[in-house]
């Protein structure tokens, strides 16, 4: 099973980033990447800070498992688990690039306060305001699950408080500045990551 996991971490990275980075360069000139903002120390530095250690800490779990160097939590070795991760891993890759497309020309890794970027609304962006980063949970939960060592734990943890912080402490702010009551009427109608639950 780590095999399987590094496999699918591969595909996340290439295809969720490298060639999600290189098709928005091709139709913008920019890749898309705006790197970390904030006062080190800050909640806007850890959210960016903290995002980019949780990948690759994140694909470390499975190799140094696969390596016999960490070995799963015992109550959560179990096929079933690891068959229910498999499928949560697919299904998060699927979705990212999914929502990925729908999110278009305005898609970017990090905030640049000095953009104005599309209020985009239309395709998945209908059901959930950050459905990339509902995606990516989902498949960090399904790689987790599939080879569930502390380390893997303690990445999803890191992305999964990293992520709450990037959209609650970065986004959003900048958003409703942007976009103003357009913004916080979308707020009102649509969840922050899960459909129909506007707080969540």
């Amino acid at each position: 099973m780590p095999i399987t996991a590094l496999i699918l971490y591969l595909v996340f990275a290439v295809l969720g980033f490298g060639w999600r980075s290189w098709t928005q360069y091709r139709h913008t000139g920019s890749t898309g990447f705006r790197g970390i903002h904030g006062r080190p120390g800050s909640l806007e530095w850890f959210a960016g800070a903290g995002f980019v250690a949780a990948i690759p800490t994140g694909a470390a779990a499975p190799l140094l498992q696969l390596l016999g160097i960490l070995t799963p939590v015992a109550t959560l070795n179990a096929l079933w688990i690891q068959t229910v991760g498999t499928v949560l891993a697919v299904a998060g890759i699927a979705a990212t690039l999914y929502a990925q497309r729908d999110m278009g020309e305005s898609w970017r890794i990090g905030v640049d306060p000095s953009e104005t970027t599309t209020l985009v609304r239309n395709g998945v962006f209908g059901l959930v305001r950050n459905p990339i980063f509902t995606a990516m949970l989902i498949f960090a939960a399904g790689i987790t699950l599939m080879t569930p060592n502390p380390l893997a734990l303690v990445a999803f943890l890191v992305l999964l408080v990293t992520i709450e912080l990037q959209v609650r402490v970065v986004e959003e702010p900048y958003l409703n500045a942007v976009h103003g009551q357009a913004y916080r009427d979308y707020c009102e109608a649509v969840g922050r990551f899960v459909p129909h639950i506007r707080h969540a």
